[in-house]
């Protein structure tokens, strides 16, 4: 039996395998953020994106709590808590009929929780970028200061 692309994002959930994310990207992947108005188009970004938010929201208490499938995609309902908030999302995932992975929309909840993520993962995206020489493409917010009002116009 083969393994689907939505088996294959389950691995690398529970591997952190980088080479088996990279891989599950299709080259026209388009990744979108909470933290970020337009989408990220590219293997490159978004393999940047997902493995830094792997970083920041995949700790030890991350966990899937549900899954809906359609026949070229899932969302996956997930759960953790960073710095004593609860973080309630979903991940969008529409796979390619090779089972690459083509699109990846992210949904984070309560706003409270989600201001938390720019931070860390600028910082992580922002090195990864640097060492690869993929051009950033997160709006520059401090650190100190909430995602503006308009940020998702």
């Amino acid at each position: 039996m083969t393994m689907t692309g939505l088996d294959k994002w389950y691995s690398y959930i529970k591997s952190h395998d980088r080479a088996a994310l990279w891989e599950l990207l299709h080259p026209d992947a388009v990744f979108e953020s909470p933290v970020v108005h337009t989408p990220q188009h590219g293997r490159d970004i978004t393999f940047k994106y997902l493995a830094s938010a792997d970083k920041v929201l995949g700790g030890p208490g991350f966990t899937y709590t549900g899954e809906w499938r359609s026949k070229n995609g899932a969302v996956l309902e997930f759960e953790n808590v960073i710095d004593g908030i609860k973080i309630n999302g979903v991940d969008i995932i529409t796979f390619a009929d090779d089972g690459r992975i083509t699109h990846f929309k992210v949904m984070v909840r309560p706003l409270k929780g989600m201001n938390l993520l720019p931070a860390p993962q600028r910082r992580k995206v922002d090195r990864d970028c640097a060492a690869s020489g993929v051009r950033k493409r997160i709006r520059s917010i401090p650190e100190s200061q909430p995602l503006p009002r308009n940020h998702f116009s």
